[in-house]
């Protein structure tokens, strides 16, 4: 996990580790492991541009676009501690976000058939009443099974890859596929706990 510390712009009201959190994501899979590990929340979607930009790293990327997202809802209220967050696969040095169409998710799931790939999630925690933030990076690598064209095709059929990262959801109907994962199994579903425990954490040690 890699940990960054943005610009500190005064000091806020931290109130702990598991403080409650304003997530700024749409994203139903992010809702539901914060419901599953008992952090209070609610969820706000921000509208930020996902292009990535020319010659951008995977993680440079992720990292950008979670403080964006956290940035753009802290922006709209008055106090609270937002989290945001961006998840990537990367194989072979080729970042695969959410597939295009039907065509699109079969073409990735080929590219991860038999292969080892990186899940890159980036984390971004700001106090809206400060704009302090802290951010971090979580990795975590994933090894695919052989797939035929018959497993690819039934499992685009089901309409799951469709709106995930890399094309799968290793939490539903790709289970099946995963061989090995080495790393946090959170982070692969979308939402790193562990990194954003520390970040939470290292905030309420600061009082940012």
């Amino acid at each position: 996990m890699e940990k960054e510390r943005g610009p500190q712009a005064g000091v806020g009201a931290g109130a702990g580790v598991m403080e409650p959190l304003v997530l700024a994501s749409g994203s139903p899979r992010r809702s539901e492991i914060l419901r599953a590990v008992g952090w209070p929340f609610e969820a706000f979607a921000p509208d930020v541009d996902e292009t990535l930009r020319e010659g951008e790293a995977a993680d440079v990327y992720v990292r950008r676009l979670a403080r964006e997202k956290a940035g753009a809802v802290a922006s709209t209220r008055l106090f609270g501690l937002v989290l945001g967050a961006d998840t990537v696969v990367v194989v072979e040095g080729d970042i695969l976000g959410k597939p295009r169409d039907t065509e699109d998710a079969a073409r990735m799931l080929r590219r991860l058939s038999a292969r080892t790939h990186e899940v890159l999630t980036g984390v971004a925690l700001v106090r809206a009443e400060t704009g302090n933030s802290v951010s971090g990076v979580a990795r975590t690598r994933v090894r695919f099974g052989e797939l035929s064209e018959e497993e690819i095709k039934n499992y685009v059929e089901t309409g799951e890859p469709l709106d995930k990262a890399g094309a799968y959801a290793v939490q539903g109907r790709a289970a099946p596929f995963i061989e090995h994962i080495e790393g946090e199994y959170w982070n692969v579903v979308g939402l790193p706990v562990r990194l954003v425990y520390e970040l939470a954490r290292d905030f309420a040690k600061d009082g940012a």
